[in-house]
């Protein structure tokens, strides 16, 4: 790349599993000069063999960047987030990739690090791990969460979800930290609950080799995630716990509602249900958006700002780029279309 939008910036990727590793081949193929960090040395290497300059050493990783995103297990981010921002300067951006975002928000509040954080969540994966599964178009065009704060914050979060539009082709969804855990419990964590819920009865089915040998689209794509590594679904989980447990309390209803529908063979009331869930899937399938633009000063204390773009993720939207003027900030947006 030669004068493209992350030509003059300099990131560091801490963390080169799945996500840091598919954020680190991104930012080396889109020409710009980044480092990558990992605790585990062959992973380092690895990297190296890549092509990716990757320091042994965190400190000489994050010196003198711009940027850097946080991709380590969830447990440690909030110890690896101190760590970095000792390491770094004032006028360095943070963000991360973790899967629950109002406990990060709220430890980097205490450190006095909100006006340089921005926590982020980009929705993409698959069921492999490690550098070796990553790739730098796995991101491409993701929804990628973020969570603007009102002050000087709102400088990062803009200059932030511009590089991702522009670098990633990300759909950038502004949300508060609360709303997003809300949202991902259904979207994102009790999938898994299901899909290991599914997957482990048939591990434990007398007839499991034979149900292996029937299992078609319906089971693989229902247990995809189950196969993610363990260890990282049980942080996922743990890190949203209360939020997963109610959502699972309503998917539980649901289930039971088509079992009391199929114990009384009411064909009826289960085809009521069905024709209920169906439409769920035809909305994430047929999903039309009108695009708009809106306006905000840039200076002040930018509540309107955050208020009006944490609304535009709940609505559903998302950012498709954004222009810092003199003295206005321009968003392009995209919303669900009225029915």
């Amino acid at each position: 790349m030669v004068d493209g939008p992350g030509a003059r910036i300099r990131a560091a990727v801490v963390g080169t599993g799945l996500i840091g590793g598919s954020v680190l081949l991104r930012l080396h193929t889109s020409g710009v000069d980044v480092t990558g960090w990992d605790p585990d040395e062959d992973t380092r290497r690895r990297a190296r063999r890549m092509g990716v300059p990757v320091p042994d050493l965190l400190v000489e990783a994050v010196a003198d960047r711009d940027l850097v995103f946080l991709c380590g297990p969830l447990p440690t981010l909030p110890a690896t987030l101190v760590e970095v921002a000792a390491m770094t300067g004032e006028r360095c951006v943070l963000t991360d990739v973790g899967s629950t975002k109002e406990e990060v928000a709220a430890f980097a509040a205490t450190r006095g690090l909100t006006d340089r954080f921005v926590p982020g969540h980009p929705m993409a994966g698959t069921d492999r791990a490690g550098l070796t599964a990553a790739g730098p178009d796995l991101l491409t065009g993701a929804a990628w969460v973020l969570c603007p704060a009102p002050g000087p914050a709102t400088a990062a979060f803009r200059w932030l979800a511009g590089l991702l539009v522009d670098l990633f082709e990300a759909r950038v969804v502004p949300m508060s930290p609360a709303e997003h855990d809300s949202a991902a419990a259904l979207a994102s964590h009790v999938p898994h609950l299901l899909a290991g819920a599914l997957a482990g009865a048939v591990q434990r089915a007398p007839l499991r080799d034979a149900i292996l040998a029937l299992a078609a689209g319906s089971f693989s794509d229902g247990t995809r995630v189950a196969g993610t590594p363990a260890d990282r679904t049980a942080n996922m989980l743990l890190g949203n716990r209360q939020r997963v447990l109610r959502e699972l309390a309503e998917v539980t209803s649901f289930l039971d509602d088509l079992a009391a529908a199929l114990h009384a063979g009411d064909g009826p009331a289960l085809t009521a249900r069905y024709d209920e869930a169906r439409a769920s899937r035809l909305a994430l399938r047929d999903r039309r958006f009108d695009a708009y633009e809106r306006r905000f000063p840039l200076d002040g204390d930018h509540a309107d700002e955050v208020s009006w773009l944490c609304g535009l993720g709940v609505a559903g939207g998302h950012l498709t780029g954004l222009r810092v003027g003199a003295d206005t900030v321009s968003y392009t947006a995209r919303r669900p279309a009225a029915d």
